[in-house]
């Protein structure tokens, strides 16, 4: 049984910095950041499944360091509310993969948003 999922959304690619965004009219979608969050969610589904035991074998299976692997497993931590604006282009411009890969992120849902506040006032 096949449980993919396809959708199309018109973009067009563009450099900002060294990082690859995706623009449309309305909003600028951080690419990194995204294929970020989508190899977390894959990731943490692997170790739900049991397909991979830790994050140490999926580093090893990806060829990557481990702590690149723990450190975007966090993304899963995300609020969804928070994960829809970035989908949705919307995520503060100076709100990285980088940026989350070198500090820590709030389990809590309502310090994320808060966190994310700050970053909109810096704007």
């Amino acid at each position: 049984m096949d449980e993919s999922m396809e959708t199309f959304v018109p973009l067009t690619f563009r450099r900002r910095g060294v990082q690859r965004v995706a623009t449309d009219e309305r909003s600028v979608h951080d690419v990194t950041l995204l294929d970020g969050v989508a190899r977390a969610f894959y990731w943490q589904h692997l170790l739900d499944t049991g397909a991979m035991q830790s994050g140490s074998a999926i580093a090893r299976a990806e060829k990557l360091h481990h702590s690149v692997v723990n450190e975007l497993l966090r993304l899963t931590l995300l609020a969804p509310d928070i994960i829809e604006q970035f989908m949705a282009g919307k995520q503060p411009r100076r709100l990285t993969l980088m940026w989350f890969q070198r500090n820590r992120l709030m389990v809590d849902w309502q310090a994320q948003r808060q966190l994310m506040a700050t970053f909109e006032e810096d704007v």
